[in-house]
């Protein structure tokens, strides 16, 4: 076997929790109308039908922005903005509803195509829309009559449901209806998170320009939560501020998770859902990692963390049924079901206890899930009124004294664990107070 296959094998392989995990889950799908004109969205809509075909509930939401400024620049008629939002009178009103039925039929026609030797063949999939979004005006904000410009009001999330349980995709545009029969231009990002809240979607996917939210060395920002998310802010504009504020929106009214990505990183989709680092940004309301007591079913997984360690002499062999017996003194970082890091917790005396079995998964060292487990070791140490903590190591000894751990003697250690102590290894003892 080749490397190329041998790599994609393994990436199958591990993809399939999520493959199961994500059938039968509601997503919701945000691009804006840029992402319809980019050359690798052909891409993106062979990704969808891959999506579908695995059992994933779908509805589309498009934005039109780009497209709206087309035909108005084609009719000589020039739109005013007021806060980065369209003032859409009565002839903007009519750009408005030709570009949206554009970008509609687009979409449609790309989703329908099933030609033989390509990657949409025997696809099927039905694509349905209709005025599932009631809209309100957004009125006069700051002395500002923004006419036909308006925000939802309502999403009729028992219809689309009906429709989603029938293997269909909705497609919603970023217009709406009122109850009058008039239509509102409303901002793709505003449809998304209200649909994704109505229907209580499993996932938010916002696709933008940029592949997800950039630090200030303009490095991808992984993972953030909302606390973290919204000091953020005032340093973002434009497009990626809305995107944010979406985000935050969704999570913070029950939305498990938004993911950010961009529309132009070929197979970004398919990353960032089969992948457990993904390819954007993910924001949730807690941490993603989540740090706990270990339980009994945990023991392969710790058992395949510590593997590797053992092997290298770095951490001393534990058998499966010593595990099985101990486990209770373990805690654990998982991330979708895999163990990425693990610490115990061994008391020795009144006043001492030993920190041991510190591991992290060496696709995750360089993170801080080891600070991690060390405080929450430390925290459950002093509630249970240790005074000191002790580690024995013969490798990351920098590692400990940078977390404030002071080198020791041997025999400064308990009696019963001195008894235990293997000269051989020759393990470098280090002590901290708590």
């Amino acid at each position: 076997m080749n490397p190329d296959t041998t790599a994609y094998v393994q990436w199958f392989r591990q993809s399939s929790p999520y493959i199961n995990a994500h059938r039968g889950k509601t997503f919701v799908i945000m691009f804006e109308g840029d992402a319809i004109a980019h050359d690798n969205f052909n891409h993106v809509v062979q990704d969808i039908a891959l999506l579908t075909s695995l059992g994933v509930r779908l509805v589309l939401v498009h934005g039109a922005r780009p497209q709206i400024d087309a035909v108005l620049s084609k009719l000589d008629i020039q739109s005013r903005f007021h806060n980065d939002l369209r003032i859409t009178d009565g002839e903007a009103l009519n750009a408005v509803k030709a570009a949206v039925g554009m970008v509609k039929a687009d979409v449609e026609s790309r989703l329908s195509i099933g030609l033989p030797n390509s990657p949409m063949h025997g696809a099927r999939i039905r694509v349905v829309s209709g005025n599932f979004v009631t809209a309100k005006p957004l009125g006069v904000i700051d002395g500002v009559d923004y006419q036909h410009t308006g925000e939802v009001r309502r999403i009729e999330h028992q219809a689309i449901s009906e429709l989603l349980a029938q293997r269909n995709v909705v497609l919603l545009s970023s217009a709406g209806y009122s109850p009058s029969g008039e239509m509102f231009n409303l901002t793709v990002e505003d449809v998304a998170q209200h649909t994704a809240v109505a229907l209580r979607a499993d996932k938010l996917i916002i696709m933008g320009e940029q592949s997800g939210l950039l630090d200030d060395d303009g490095e991808l920002i992984k993972e953030l939560t909302c606390m973290d998310l919204e000091p953020r802010l005032q340093a973002w504009k434009g497009e990626v501020r809305c995107h944010a504020e979406a985000a935050i929106k969704s999570v913070r009214q029950g939305v498990p998770r938004v993911h950010l990505l961009s529309y132009a990183d070929d197979g970004a989709l398919l990353q960032e859902l089969f992948s457990r680092e993904g390819r954007g940004t993910m924001v949730t309301q807690y941490a993603y990692d989540q740090l706990r007591n270990a339980r009994s079913d945990d023991v392969v997984g710790i058992l395949e963390l510590l593997r590797p360690l053992e092997e290298q002499g770095i951490l001393v062999r534990r058998s499966r049924e010593l595990l099985e017996n101990e486990i209770q003194r373990f805690y654990v970082i998982e991330r979708d079901g895999m163990i990425t890091a693990c610490a115990a917790l061994y008391p020795y005396s009144d006043d001492k206890a030993e920190l041991a079995c510190v591991a992290v998964h060496a696709d995750y060292r360089g993170t801080n899930r080891g600070q991690r487990l060390l405080e929450q070791i430390e925290q459950e140490a002093q509630r249970r009124h240790y005074k000191q903590l002790f580690v024995l190591t013969t490798r990351t000894a920098h590692w400990f004294i940078e977390n404030g751990f002071v080198a020791g003697a041997v025999s400064e250690l308990p009696q019963e664990r001195q008894k235990l102590y293997n000269f051989q290894r020759n393990s470098k003892v280090f002590f901290k107070s708590l």
